[in-house]
């Protein structure tokens, strides 16, 4: 009767193996099993409590409630209670000592059976005193406790049976005639076309080839603001359509889709081992020992002393309850379990749970460059004017000619103009000059963008310093002549995410080291390096080299992250402590990663590291909590605070005892609203569940 999290295996159609749902409704399963046992127990615990003769004299009811044979009504009740009520626990004691490992169900079963075959001897003619209304009692609070228990652990892996109930079930597929006919999701293929409404959910991966749209998923990447989409553009399954139809082409369908692929991720990292789970499991191990051992010798002590038989049993039943290891075996899954549903629902996928928790020792960054820190096109940089005109009549011209031409440059040149609102009109006569560049009348001018070689060629001379040093940056520049005269230059680079320097900054104030990795040439790299103010770089890196550049950072002491998402980057990713693939990298990136970043933002690894931080707080608060309590809770159980009239029935040694594992699911919950360190950008926030 474990709380952990049991995963099924997502078959083709994203969809558990089990039967309708099978993990949700295994939790939900166990939830509704203890609310029942919970209330039937509750309602009989009335008759026990009213004949118990402890209460009747305190109430001051004994003639009124007491009646012959009352004894053996109350024998009946308590027994319906033991039996059905604490069967969970009768069952759990079973399971554990099958496997060798007592824990906090061993204590449970040992205390309400010695607690109940003690009482029924009595009865039977035994000398001594009944406690079944103790009995009865707590059983009804740990049914209590697992009941509210097992609605955190639901609640906390709730993740998982969202991101399944996205998937729509039916999908309106578009025939050879344009005809189009409802069919099961199961039943579309590669290639197939596939309309999409307003408003519904897109039913499979693919590529819209006809129609454009708004399309919202926030739901699978937390990214909140809808992306606008036409054809040839990509969409994932599960994410909503907004205000206009299209036609989709089917790439990926069953287990091949983003979505199947996130569930399974999920899956496996609320299932993958943690350290500090395993210093958990064995710290409550250890705990039941001690218990056993303390009541054992607690019923001796008490029976040396010469108290009754009743009384020092009630002692060691109570030491064995309120020892009870479940807020200790709890502190750890439910932390994990809750920051796996944040990181989840906020696009920061956990594949493996030892790595995460290690994001929050790490002394270095080291960032792959193209598509990482950098946006992996070509942008304008800088407009450096050579004549009169200024820096946007410049642009103005550049984007006019370039607006017909489908070369890199020229669509970094046009895509820095929109970026600055500059309005272009349409060119006419345009030409290209092959190899060298282009050339066209905008305005009534006659105008050119070349290369530098076209200027060799031509022996035109350009000795603007400020030309010479954006070359030297290991930009592209490419030259405006206008009637014969070269009149400007706009230089072009990889253009540098605007939200890096944020990352980068927040990562510093971590006291992590930034570092960046990358097959360009030195000057390239080095102009990146100094822009972002990295620690370190290493230029000019090939493919197989990465991993032993990572090696050699850690080979300084350093506990080092990895950030990229080529095929190249997977072997460093492999090789470093904690390898972060972005989510528009490749497959064979993310298969190397231990966590993987739905958006290719660099912010969300400093994010990644803030939850990893902040989980790890939770963890190393609730050990403390669970772990302290029971190092005060035990004395007393066991009576050292007898001398100042101080005595813990059993019943109240099982309200401690749950309300400590209460505290600690709270304190788990509060993982959601608490806010980390420093701001960041999305991640605690907390979702609609």
């Amino acid at each position: 009767m474990t709380h952990k999290h049991h995963g099924h295996a997502v078959n083709q159609h994203g969809h558990n193996n089990q039967s309708e749902g099978g993990h949700h409704n295994h939790h939900a399963h166990m939830v509704a099993d203890f609310r029942k046992r919970f209330w039937v127990s509750l309602v009989l615990t009335a008759p026990v409590v009213a004949l118990a003769p402890m209460i009747q004299s305190l109430l001051g009811l004994e003639e009124a409630l007491s009646f012959t044979g009352d004894s053996y009504v109350q024998f009946v009740f308590a027994s319906i209670v033991y039996f059905f009520g604490g069967w969970p626990f009768l069952s759990g004691l079973r399971n554990e000592l099958g496997k060798r490992r007592p824990g906090m169900m061993t204590l449970i079963a040992l205390a309400i059976s010695v607690a109940y075959f003690y009482s029924t001897a009595v009865v039977f003619g035994l000398v001594g005193e009944v406690f079944f209304w103790e009995l009865a009692t707590l059983i009804d609070i740990m049914l209590l406790g697992h009941w509210i228990e097992m609605k955190s652990v639901m609640g906390a892996s709730a993740a998982l049976e969202k991101l399944v109930k996205l998937m729509p079930s039916e999908a309106h597929l578009v025939g050879d005639d344009g005809s189009t006919r409802d069919v099961p999701v199961s039943e579309i293929h590669h290639g197939d076309r596939v309309l999409v409404k307003p408003g519904e959910k897109i039913p499979t991966d693919g590529m819209i080839v006809d129609g454009r749209s708004t399309i919202n998923e926030a739901m699978l990447t937390g990214e909140s603001k809808p992306a606008e989409k036409g054809e040839g553009d990509e969409v994932i399954g599960g994410a909503i359509n907004g205000e206009s139809a299209f036609t989709m082409e089917v790439r990926r369908t069953g287990g091949e889709t983003y979505l199947a692929q996130v569930i399974e991720m999920v899956r496996a990292a609320q299932e993958s081992k943690s350290k500090t789970q395993d210093l958990a499991n064995r710290a409550a191990l250890w705990l039941t020992v001690i218990a056993i051992t303390v009541g054992s010798a607690t019923l001796v002590t008490w029976l040396l002393i010469g108290k009754p038989f009743d009384f020092s049993l009630e002692r060691a039943v109570t030491v064995m309850i309120i020892a009870c290891p479940h807020a200790l075996g709890l502190a750890v899954p439910l932390v994990v379990a809750v920051s796996t549903s944040i990181s989840a629902g906020n696009g920061l996928l956990i594949r493996d749970r030892t790595a995460f928790e290690r994001g929050k020792d790490l002394d270095a960054i080291v960032f792959d460059k193209t598509g990482t820190l950098t946006e992996g096109r070509f942008g304008v940089t800088d407009i450096i004017p050579l004549g009169e005109r200024s820096e946007e009549e410049l642009l103005r011209l550049a984007a006019s000619l370039e607006s017909q031409s489908e070369h890199p440059i020229a669509e970094g040149v046009v895509r820095g103009a929109r970026e600055r609102k500059v309005e272009f009109p349409a060119p006419s006569e345009f030409r290209a000059i092959p190899g060298r560049g282009a050339e066209a009348v905008v305005d009534g001018i006659r105008l050119r963008i070349v290369s530098p070689g076209y200027l060799r060629e031509h022996d035109m001379v350009v000795t603007d310093e400020r030309v010479r040093t954006v070359a030297d940056q290991g930009k592209t520049v490419v030259y405006l002549i206008i009637d014969g005269a070269v009149e400007g230059a706009i230089a072009l680079a990889d253009i540098i995410r605007p939200e890096s320097r944020e990352a980068l900054e927040r990562l510093k104030a971590m006291g992590i080291q930034v570092m960046m990795l990358t097959g360009d040439a030195e000057a390239v790299a080095k102009w990146v390096s100094e822009e972002l103010g990295l620690d370190d770089y290493f230029a000019e890196v090939l493919p197989d080299q990465k991993a032993s550049k990572i090696k050699e950072v850690q080979s300084r002491g350093l506990v080092v992250a990895m950030t990229g998402d080529g095929v190249n980057d997977a072997p460093a990713l492999t090789q470093a402590d904690v390898g972060i693939a972005v989510g528009a990298g490749t497959d064979v990136a993310i298969e190397s990663a231990d966590i993987v970043l739905v958006r290719s933002d660099p912010r969300d690894v400093t994010a990644i590291i803030e939850l990893s931080r902040a989980t790890y707080r939770k963890m190393v608060q609730n050990l403390w909590w669970a772990t302290g309590y029971n190092a005060f809770a035990i004395p007393a159980a066991a009576g050292v605070l007898y001398p100042l009239g101080i005595v813990l029935s059993p019943a109240l040694g099982a309200v401690f005892m749950s309300l400590s594992t209460v505290i600690v699911a709270i304190n788990a919950k509060f993982l959601r609203i608490e806010r980390l360190p420093t701001d960041t950008h999305h991640v605690v926030t907390e979702r609609d569940e």
